[in-house]
């Protein structure tokens, strides 16, 4: 009796009430591996599947490529970063940052210099160098793993080299460059947002004398190794499309490989600096989280033993509270980026709800205004995500709760969303005619 009960509880419920008991669990316990780990069981279980369905997933999903990869992924952009703060480029490259831009401003630049990098878990490659750049030590970590973590982001809403914007770009029909002119707007909102409530909390200079130290190497060789992952990444992309069909992670990887070994002729760190890097714990410990962080995504994306998805029941639970169809289009992403905290997940599951409402032929306007809506929603549900990767690796760096960093979030995701709404309704007016 009280397990039907506890199996009717609606799906919007069980989704929501499954990120708090995660954020509960990681504010009591300070294991946010083993809080996620619960909030898959209990997802998978509270949605219906066996005990053995439940591992069946978890073991599918920990044990494909693509998850593997992800993982070697996450290996490399921790020993890239750690190399290069051991061979002091990190150093470098935020003394030529500040050489050029005000030391507040220098918070947002770091980071949003790696945000060119489409790796998932990125923030955790800015994070020391957000934290070099407050050399004095003075600002409080929680701030700066919100500015880590914002501007980290700015671009992610157009850069063609992100998968959820090439996603985007297949299941909406849209050229490439109608989705660039139509988006980038929204990256000088979000900007405009971490500057208002986040960077005007730093001071100008840092309320220190600054040394005048200069950097010893140009902009352009400190930032080698990150233009070579870029690169090496698009001439993939170009050359040998077909690989992103075995896994998307293939081109990334290659590319941070082909970073490594430039490093390696550039700065030539030695085997001591090399087994530190290996033979980390901490490397190990990220990797696994972010393992499981998408065996929680899997949990959500697992079709339930009717063969229905929970997607699917959150859509049709919001119809029946009789939700407008323009709040409908804002929310299906919103609620699905909350839950699963990765763009692709949060566009694959939720555009193919919001494009059938358009119908069959919708006008340039509808689909343009429609696709900036739902992509942003869905865009700032994934930021005030518990499970989003970036997130996690920020706090997990400057060891900060995950449940404050969330609320100090609040204002400039609302300040996306709010303006983001009214520029869609400015767009379908006038391209509409």
């Amino acid at each position: 009796m009280i397990l039907d009960l506890l199996l009717s509880v609606p799906v919007l419920v069980k989704v929501l009430a499954t990120l708090g008991l995660i954020l509960t669990l990681n504010a009591a316990t300070r294991n946010l591996l083993a809080a996620i780990a619960a909030g898959a069981l209990v997802l998978g279980l509270w949605s219906g599947q066996p005990l053995a369905e439940v591992g069946r997933i978890a073991w599918v999903r920990f044990s494909s490529l693509d998850n593997l990869l992800l993982m070697v992924l996450i290996y490399q952009i921790i020993w890239l970063s750690s190399l290069m703060a051991g061979t002091e480029v990190m150093q470098d490259m935020v003394r030529a940052v500040k050489a050029r831009v005000s030391h507040r401003l220098s918070f947002a630049a770091l980071p949003a210099v790696i945000g060119l990098l489409p790796m998932p878990g990125g923030a955790m490659f800015s994070a020391p160098m957000v934290d070099s750049a407050d050399g004095a030590g003075r600002l409080p970590s929680l701030l700066k793993t919100q500015t880590n973590y914002w501007f980290r982001h700015v671009w992610e809403y157009w850069w063609p080299l992100y998968p959820g914007v090439i996603l985007a770009l297949d299941m909406t029909g849209l050229e490439i460059w109608q989705l660039i002119l139509a988006q980038f707007p929204v990256s000088l909102l979000a900007i405009t947002a971490g500057y208002l409530f986040l960077l005007r909390r730093i001071h100008p200079d840092g309320g220190q004398v600054e040394t005048g130290e200069q950097p010893r190497h140009s902009f352009l060789a400190l930032t080698a190794p990150i233009i070579t992952v870029i690169a090496v990444y698009a001439l993939i992309l170009i050359v040998f499309p077909a690989v992103t069909e075995i896994s998307r992670y293939i081109p990334i990887n290659v590319g941070l490989l082909a970073s490594l070994i430039l490093l390696q002729v550039q700065r030539k760190p030695d085997w001591p600096a090399w087994r530190s890097v290996l033979l980390s714990r901490r490397t190990a410990y990220m990797a696994v989280l972010v393992a499981v962080i998408r065996i929680y995504g899997a949990m959500i994306e697992a079709r339930l033993p009717g063969g229905s998805l929970l997607v699917d029941h959150m859509r049709a639970e919001l119809t029946l509270l009789g939700i407008p169809e323009g709040l409908f289009i804002l929310l299906i992403p919103l609620i699905t980026g909350l839950a699963v905290g990765i763009n692709v997940g949060t566009i694959g599951a939720s555009f193919p709800v919001v494009m059938s409402l358009l119908g069959v032929s919708p006008s340039p306007a509808e689909l343009l205004s429609t696709t900036v809506l739902a992509y942003v929603a869905g865009f700032m549900g994934q930021m005030l995500s518990p499970v989003h990767v970036c997130l996690v690796v920020s706090n997990q760096y400057f060891k900060t709760s995950l449940l404050r960093s969330l609320a100090g979030l609040l204002l400039p995701v609302g300040f996306v969303l709010a303006g983001t709404y009214a520029y869609s309704l400015l767009l379908a007016l006038v391209l509409g005619g």
